[in-house]
């Protein structure tokens, strides 16, 4: 659309319309002759009054003045303010109308591709979609007098004071609080992101679903606190459940929120879950899924699709800690995992040693880079296994599976814009979806949502 074919919006400006669609980001969408305009709090199927808070070049935002018809799928929620901070937009959404939304999204994106033969099943959801999140990093700032913890409102660099997060595991919210009341007591400062002065950045605490061993990382921008003795000792008596204290150095001026430098303070540094009878280490760097819930659901649904017999060798890429690798090593005969960050392996190393898994193996090299020297190499794995991060596969990669043929290729993704495109990709390469698409509801008030996919290759 071009700057004169749009609607001559101005801030302010008091407008109607239906809300048709709701964005990637929880926003609803009222469109203007054609002219999208993005509206915090509203859903489909409501009509609306509203005022333009911000006119762009293709599109606006808005805000509600009122509701003129409610939809019937919104809920009053006593958590509406997780909406301005984009924490936890589908509050406001009855948590059945959630996982029919997300349901859709995922067949939405396939019909834009093309692939109106890709049935997708319906989401599977939580018995109780709150409180499942066994991490959070909390900003920490001073303000009004005091060291504050909570969330950056929407599009802003102010701090909104919180004490429930609404997602989080009640016990990690209460020591977020303990923690920062402590740290105040003893007037430790918060970094100030202008002046680029104080220490304090953010609290990071982790909690076992099945263990409840719980990990505080105060994260820095030194490696030593004021009074540090004196500090440790007060958290250590205000969380008698602590196991794990850790400093967490991180000096650079990125959005980037942990460091890798740990000093611990107190106890262990790491604490252990248990996931699908197995035993997982977990550091402060660990990437481990933060609802244990349904992720024990994602894995044994990517083990259902492959479909393992006993004898496969399998691959399994982006393999973190080993979660996927070393769930699937009893229902084959070898796994290789492949995870870029040294850490992470060597902490998937530790994991199998600890569960006395003998037919795993893992490498410390980027995914794509080590595919296609096993395609050159000759290396023909049964089953590819793949849990990418959010910008999914690269082009490389897909195009080594091409030249390595496994059998069966099973995508776990946290990103179905990105699945859909690499499955066409995969397409290519002679591979085709073999099974209904399973969407896992992973984050559950969020518009985020995780599928599995089973694509086999057709062609040589």
């Amino acid at each position: 659309m071009s700057k004169k074919d749009r609607p001559n919006l101005v801030k302010n400006q008091e407008l109607v319309g239906d809300v048709i669609d709701l964005t990637y980001e929880g926003l609803g969408v009222v469109k203007i002759d054609d002219f999208p305009i993005f509206v915090s709090d509203s859903l489909p199927g409501e009509k609306i009054s509203f005022a333009i808070t911000r006119v762009l070049n293709s599109y606006a935002f808005a805000r509600v003045l009122k509701r003129l018809t409610t939809s019937p799928d919104r809920v009053i929620s006593e958590h509406a303010d997780m909406i301005a901070s984009g924490i936890a937009p589908l509050v406001n959404l009855a948590y059945p109308a959630q996982l029919a939304f997300k349901r859709e999204q995922v067949r939405q994106l396939f019909h834009k591709a093309g692939l109106d033969q890709v049935e997708v099943l319906p989401t599977i959801g939580m018995a109780n979609p709150t409180h499942y999140r066994n991490k959070t990093v909390v900003p920490i700032k001073f303000q009004q007098g005091r060291l504050t913890t909570g969330f950056y409102r929407r599009g802003s660099h102010k701090l909104v004071p919180i004490n429930d997060y609404y997602l989080n595991d009640p016990k990690i919210d209460a020591a977020v609080g303990i923690a920062r009341d402590v740290l105040n007591r003893f007037g430790v400062s918060a970094y100030d992101e202008i002046t680029r002065e104080g220490l304090l950045r953010y609290l990071m605490v982790r909690r076992g679903y099945v263990t409840g061993q719980m990990m505080l990382a105060i994260v820095a921008t030194g490696k030593k606190l004021p009074q540090e003795k004196a500090v440790v000792a007060a958290i250590k008596k205000a969380l008698p459940d602590l196991t794990s204290l850790i400093l967490n150095y991180n000096p650079k001026q990125t959005n980037v929120q942990l460091g890798l430098d740990n000093r611990v303070l107190y106890g262990s540094p790491v604490i252990h879950d248990t996931l699908l009878g197995l035993d997982f280490e977990i550091g402060v760097n660990s990437f481990y899924q933060v609802n244990p819930q349904t992720t024990a659901v994602l894995y044994q649904k990517a083990a259902e699709m492959a479909d393992l017999a006993g004898d496969e060798l399998a691959v399994d890429a982006y393999s973190g800690i080993g979660t996927i690798g070393l769930y699937i090593s009893s229902q084959v005969k070898k796994v290789i995992g492949v995870e870029v960050v040294a850490p992470a392996v060597a902490d998937a190393k530790k994991n199998m040693q600890a569960n006395h898994i003998q037919n795993a193996e893992y490498i410390a090299a980027d995914a794509p880079e080590q595919f296609v020297k096993w395609a050159q190499a000759g290396i023909r794995p049964d089953v590819v296994f793949v849990d990418p991060p959010r910008k999914g596969l690269s082009p490389e990669l897909i195009e080594a599976v091409g030249q390595m043929q496994p059998k069966k290729f099973v995508y776990v993704s946290c990103n179905p814009a990105t699945l859909v495109r690499d499955v066409v990709l995969l397409r290519q390469q002679g591979y085709q979806v073999a099974k209904p698409v399973q969407p896992i509801d992973q984050f559950p008030q969020t518009m985020h949502v995780e599928c599995v996919l089973l694509m086999t290759r057709v062609k040589n």
